[in-house]
């Protein structure tokens, strides 16, 4: 990618009054970011939610100047800037409407790997809750997985920890720039985990780890997964809010139960009895819940000859033809269709008995 475009696309986020949302639109409209810079101020006061005031916001200069200095930051320290419509960037996350535009990753690992969980939990991790991380974590290590965690005190440090030392690639998604971490204390982990895994912040370099940015921070812990686990939590904080979210972008949630005088299983238990999260007593529970112990079928599998498909529906049993199992956003973008279109076209071709759906929205041919 030219200097230009990256530039354009790193403005942006720099444009005062224009979220993910509206920036997607305005691309949408546009076709470039590029273009959305060089569009004329009536054009885009034309585009749905921009108006007078947030046109002129996007032809100032500060934004680009802001981009300037980016460039030469994320160039210095090796960063790698990932926009929605790149196809290295996360794929689950591009399929959440709020879903971050830019994304700053430092590491080595795919972000789009066949199967991803989130940990998430209370910054007061108990003995029970690590104790629980630290089996679970070592018996999920042999499907293959990355593991998501946001780097914080208490059950995030310890998942990270577990998925370093049972060699599983683990992300930390952080609420703050690239530039210093936060907490200081996590330094050290961090970069073994770059190493393991990588690094991920929507925010530029000079961004404080300010309050209001975890809460954020948590729709990307959510939505780059395919199973948020809930380990220990209060009925209220950062980890639930991840769960509402999760819930919100169709991810399966899992919560560990605990005792009820418990304090820190207090918000487990609760969305459990919301059915808001299913049951989690071991790695066994995910594989089976998430269809990942099901025995792989035969190569090849045909299809009756004498079924009439439509192109859609070809192509999504051309794909499944040699799987044992795949999540509805990997059918979506590997078809290149949206998951709407997906869930409709899966719909049918299951009502005509030509795939199955198992556990953790996986299909595979019947």
């Amino acid at each position: 990618m030219n200097v230009d475009e990256l530039r354009y696309r790193i403005a942006l986020t720099f444009i005062p009054g224009i979220g993910n949302i509206l920036a997607k639109n305005l691309i949408s409209y546009c076709g470039t970011s590029e273009a959305v810079f060089k569009e004329k101020k009536k054009a885009l006061m034309k585009i749905p939610g921009i108006g007078f005031k947030n046109a002129m916001a996007v032809l100032d200069s500060t934004a680009l100047e802001k981009a300037e200095s980016e460039i030469e930051f994320i160039r210095e320290y090796n960063i790698t800037s990932l926009f929605y419509l790149d196809k290295d960037y996360p794929q689950r996350l591009r399929n959440c409407e709020d879903g971050p535009i830019l994304l700053f990753y430092k590491g080595n690992v795919d972000l789009n790997t066949h199967r991803v969980i989130s940990v998430v939990g209370t910054r007061n991790a108990t003995h029970y809750g690590k104790g629980f991380l630290e089996k679970f974590v070592s018996d999920i290590a042999e499907f293959d997985l990355t593991l998501i965690s946001g780097l914080a005190y208490g059950i995030d440090v310890f998942a990270h920890k577990m998925a370093v030392k049972n060699g599983i690639p683990t992300l930390g998604i952080l609420g703050h720039g690239l530039d210093f971490l936060y907490p200081t204390q996590h330094s050290k982990l961090a970069k073994k985990i770059i190493t393991h895994g990588g690094l991920i912040s929507e925010y530029p370099s000079l961004t404080s780890p300010d309050r209001e940015n975890f809460p954020k921070r948590n729709r990307i812990i959510a939505g780059m997964c395919d199973a948020v686990i809930v380990v220990e939590t209060k009925e209220r904080g950062g980890s639930m809010i991840t769960a509402e979210i999760a819930n919100s972008y169709n991810r399966d949630v899992f919560a560990v139960p605990g005792r009820i005088d418990d304090e820190y299983s207090s918000g487990c238990n609760r969305l459990l009895k919301n059915n808001k999260a299913s049951m989690l007593e071991s790695a066994h529970d995910l594989a089976y819940l998430m269809g990942w112990e099901q025995n792989k079928k035969s190569p090849g599998k045909q299809i009756k000859l004498l079924l009439n498909l439509t192109s859609n529906e070809k192509k999504i049993v051309d794909y499944l033809q040699n799987s044992s199992g795949e999540h509805i956003d990997r059918i979506s973008l590997a078809t290149q269709l949206s998951v709407s279109q997906t869930a409709s076209v899966l719909l049918n071709l299951e009502l005509s008995n030509v795939v199955k759906c198992l556990p953790g929205k996986q299909y595979l041919l019947v």
